[in-house]
């Protein structure tokens, strides 16, 4: 691994990351407690239910390394600098229940506290426990934003029920979830077999990535507005590989054909009129991509989002 990369991916001792101020454009704050906190984050480096390439679970220090650098500032020009941001480090375990039960308290106490949560992934089955915090915390129901190359409605995926390519299929089993009219899938361009059948007898809501090329970011968000106006919790969860692989190389499932960044970063600002209680970045694989197109893909979406939550704030 060539050293310009390696000091990236060189994963921080837990105690140092989680207080670690300068982290985050400088904004985090780990003295400051949860319940007080105007971002809550944590890092679920867990990649064994992959399918295909593993990397995964190198994300959330590679994330938090390159945030050091940059300014507490949006693309709008606006400052977000008086966010309280927490980082709570990483989820750890010796196997995947450990993993799971962990990540779904963290989960719990963030909606509890009715804080505003990021969760880096790992790949895209840490997804599942994290919608369990909220399905055991809430009394109402709560819907669904699923950005991704994939549906994720697969029952079992290579004989594994909590696999990454089905997120989505255990979702619609929690209790506060109604179904498949509450999950909204955006950017989707491959289904598998077994999905098909699903897909074909049931309302799947979908604009897939051809869909918002041609309509347009701005109007399919609008349609995700309208299908979800009755909720008021909605949770997002964006895989990586949603974007085109030139875009975000460094995944282990990329699909050519996939959403431009501007095309991204348009939806996200447009979904964020929404109730947004949370969300999740999941399948950044640095070690797949020299260059670190998705990590650094990974952080622009999180600053953004920064701004989305500061704005909405005033």
């Amino acid at each position: 691994m060539p050293i310009s990369r390696m000091r990236y991916l060189t994963p921080c001792r837990k105690k140092e990351l989680c207080q670690d101020r300068k982290i985050w454009a400088g904004l985090n704050r780990p003295e400051v407690p949860l319940e007080s906190a105007d971002i809550v984050i944590f890092g679920v480096p867990y990649d064994g239910s992959v399918s295909f390439r593993a990397g995964a679970g190198e994300a959330p220090d590679a994330i938090r390394n390159i945030t050091r650098t940059i300014s507490p500032t949006t693309e709008d020009f606006k400052s977000f600098q008086h966010l309280k941001i927490k980082d709570l480090g990483n989820v750890e375990g010796c196997s995947r229940d450990e993993v799971f039960t962990r990540t779904t308290r963290l989960a719990e106490s963030c909606v509890k506290n009715n804080r505003f949560f990021i969760m880096l992934g790992g790949d895209h089955s840490v997804t599942i426990p994290v919608c369990k915090g909220i399905d055991t915390v809430v009394e109402n129901p709560f819907g669904i934003v699923h950005i991704d190359a994939h549906f994720d409605l697969c029952d079992s995926l290579n004989q594994d029920r909590f696999s990454h390519g089905c997120t989505a299929r255990r979702a619609m089993e929690l209790d506060h979830v109604k179904g498949i009219e509450d999950i909204f899938f955006l950017g989707v361009r491959s289904i598998e077999t077994d999905e098909l059948d699903f897909f074909n007898h049931h309302p799947v809501q979908v604009r897939s990535a051809r869909d918002i090329s041609r309509i347009g970011p701005v109007e399919c968000a609008e349609q995700v507005k309208k299908q979800l106006a009755h909720l008021d919790m909605i949770y997002l969860t964006l895989d990586i590989d949603c974007l085109d692989p030139a875009y975000a190389a460094g995944t282990g499932t990329p699909q050519f054909g996939g959403l431009n960044s501007r095309e991204l970063l348009t939806l996200l600002e447009q979904l964020f009129d929404l109730p947004i209680i949370g969300m999740d970045i999941v399948e950044v694989a640095p070690g797949l991509d020299p260059s670190l197109t998705s990590v650094f893909a990974a952080r622009k979406i999180i600053t953004e989002v920064f701004g989305f939550i500061s704005k909405n704030q005033r």
